[in-house]
């Protein structure tokens, strides 16, 4: 969509351009000149252009008619075009109309001749009449030009690589998105006018040829586009318009995978649809935050980047602008906030860049820990952003990968889908992530059992979902740089849980987990894991607290279960030490589990010592996993 546009050509050009040069003496290129302005007021474009290059031919110095000529051109980004017909005007008269020059150097910023487009954009500024609004506007075209040439002298490194003829075809494909694994891809694919989506699984290393995504989704008569996945791949936020269940003329609607393939997609509704335009939705790595672009009232252009919070019943909160340090008076599209939750790639049209709409990153910006906006954007730089609009842009989990489309001469159709190696500048924070199967641990079923994944600080939830029915799997993304506990809990089973750190050398390295879950039966036992003590002390530490509400929580929800609490330790250390401290920090748990009202008559304590080994004491890891507190059930 061409935003520059400045209406040059009209439905009254006599009026427009001085009278001595509005008309030809040539006959028949005046009666061309005349029916060319009759297909504009009926829009009837491809037929004026004709109309009008007739006229030039035959009137060679037919000054409006190459002025209509070059703004019809640039009204469909044929800028080169354009170039021709204005500069043809003001080689045969530099002052035939003011508006020449905004139209020569608005097409010479669309086609990089930034320096050139600099004097006649300051050229136009020397003309009376300009109101502020324009002033403005083209005093900034300038500042883009300016920063073009800058950024020209600095490029940074770009080598991207066409994703193949597995992915790409004769047609156009866009707007990528990948998996947190980068297990699949899921793209928009454009045939017939008709837009859809297609996806691609990675088999032994390669991408498989592209399939189409589903019936439940894909419409023969609706367009689906602008869609973004969820990093373990089981939710598709995307664009539908002009669906009959539709509050507006885009909305944005939601699909839940199902085995292999989708539900029913439905319209997530009002807040965030209303009954002007919502599209181009991504959501936050723990599928809280959605962000999405919109022409709502209350922004700060024609289109802008929003944000809804996804409330504990399942509805959405009235959406925030993200401010002026992410809107422009102009517009804003494409946001893509990447699963470290900090970095929003978008792309605009309003900061200064190459010209069109170039890409940009944005960081949260933290007053302490709390969030207070974001900090100004960043543009990625040349040659990743050009003169032409760059949009789309999709980074992986691990941040080394941005995933666009592009219509570069070597692919295999107009537009395919292609990937480049990020700047280290311009890299989310790092982010790994945790892969599971869940399943029973006699049958090997899979289960699907509820995954919990909380930051064990803060203890904020990272990711609360239930896994997949058919394969017991999932997946989630986790920034680095911190401390996670993993709970997994299923009604009839004792729960699971687990923690690990992604700190140091362990930030990008994923994590594969299988689990198996016991029925409830007396005997069995559940190892804590997330419940942590000093050294050498029995205080629970902060970081217990989520542990121990999952264990209340599942005593609550089998109010017949009595448990007893045991303490182990491992072997370091005098024997009746080692015994009063296992004892003790049972008691801890004990009275834990009392003051959240759990009756005394479910509970029982005791401490075992060294005297309960699990692993090799003779190892740092085998005398981790001795130091323990877990439960057994002692009554069903």
């Amino acid at each position: 969509m061409i935003k520059r546009l400045l209406l040059v050509f009209c439905l009254l050009p006599l009026i427009v351009f001085a009278q001595k040069q509005t008309s030809s003496t040539n006959k028949q290129a005046q009666k061309a000149y005349e029916q060319a302005n009759y297909f504009i007021s009926e829009n009837l474009y491809d037929k004026a252009i004709s109309e009008l290059n007739q006229a030039v031919s035959l009137d060679q110095k037919f000054l409006a008619a190459y002025q209509q000529l070059g703004d019809l051109y640039r009204k469909f980004g044929k800028y080169s075009n354009a170039l021709d017909n204005y500069s043809r005007i003001l080689s045969i008269d530099p002052e035939f109309h003011p508006l020449t020059y905004f139209g020569i150097a608005d097409s010479e910023l669309n086609t990089g001749n930034y320096r050139q487009a600099i004097e006649h954009f300051n050229k136009y500024l020397t003309y009376p009449g300009l109101n502020s609004a324009s002033i403005d506007k083209i005093n900034k075209f300038i500042r883009d030009c300016k920063f073009s040439l800058e950024a020209l002298k600095s490029p940074v490194p770009f080598k991207p690589i066409n994703m193949g003829p597995a992915i790409n075809s004769k047609e156009d494909e866009y707007l990528p998105v990948i998996t947190a694994d980068e297990s699949m891809i899921i793209f928009t694919r454009q045939q017939n006018r008709n837009e859809d989506f297609y996806k691609s699984e990675k088999r032994n290393g390669k991408w498989a040829v592209a399939e189409f995504l589903s019936k439940e989704i894909n419409t023969p008569n609706f367009n689906e586009g602008a869609q973004n996945i969820s990093p373990d791949g089981n939710y598709l936020f995307f664009t539908g318009c002009n669906r009959p269940d539709g509050l507006g003329r885009c909305d944005i609607y939601i699909s839940k995978r199902e085995g292999n393939d989708w539900s029913q997609p439905f319209n997530i509704g009002g807040p965030v649809n209303t009954a002007g335009w919502e599209s181009q939705p991504s959501i936050s790595a723990n599928g809280r935050t959605l962000y999405f672009v919109s022409t709502r009232q209350g922004g700060y252009g024609g289109y802008d980047i929003w944000s809804s919070e996804l409330n504990t019943d399942g509805t959405w909160s009235n959406p925030v602008n993200l401010g002026k340090e992410i809107n422009t008076s102009y517009d804003e599209h494409s946001p893509f906030i990447h699963p470290d939750n900090e970095s929003l790639y978008f792309s605009s049209n309003g900061w200064p860049g190459m010209g069109n709409k170039d890409v940009f990153i944005s960081r949260k910006a933290y007053l302490g820990e709390k969030q207070a906006g974001w900090q100004k954007p960043e543009n990625l730089g040349f040659p990743i952003n050009t003169f032409a609009e760059e949009s789309g842009l999709s980074i992986s989990t691990d941040g080394k990968l941005a995933f666009f489309s592009s219509n570069q001469k070597e692919g295999y159709g107009k537009l395919d889908i292609y990937s480049f190696e990020l700047p280290e500048k311009m890299k989310p924070k790092a982010v790994t992530y945790v892969k599971g199967k869940v399943f029973d641990n006699l049958s090997k079923e899979a289960l699907d059992a509820h995954i919990q994944i909380t930051n064990l600080i803060n203890g904020q939830t990272i990711y609360d979902e239930i896994t997949d029915p058919e394969n017991g799997e999932f997946l989630a993304a986790l920034p680095a740089g911190k401390s996670y506990g993993l709970t997994v809990s299923k009604e009839g089973y004792l729960f699971y849980s687990q923690n690990f750190t992604l700190i140091g050398n362990l930030e990008k390295q994923p994590f594969n987990i299988d689990v198996s879950l016991q029925k409830i039966e007396i005997g069995k036992m559940v190892i804590l894991n997330n419940v942590f003590f000093e050294t050498n002390q029995y205080d629970l530490l902060p970081e217990s607290m989520a542990e121990l509400q999952q264990l209340i929580l599942f005593l609550r929800e089998n109010p017949t279960i009595s448990i007893e609490i045991g303490g182990h330790t491992d072997k370091i250390g005098e024997d009746q030490s080692n015994l009063i401290l296992s004892t003790n920090r049972a008691k801890i748990v004990y009275e834990y589990l009392i003051k959240n009202k759990i009756p005394l008559t479910k509970l029982s304590f005791k401490g075992f010592g060294e005297g309960q080994p699990i692993s090799d004491n003779d190892t740092e890891q085998g005398r981790k996993n001795n130091r323990r507190t877990e439960f057994k059930i002692t009554q069903k």
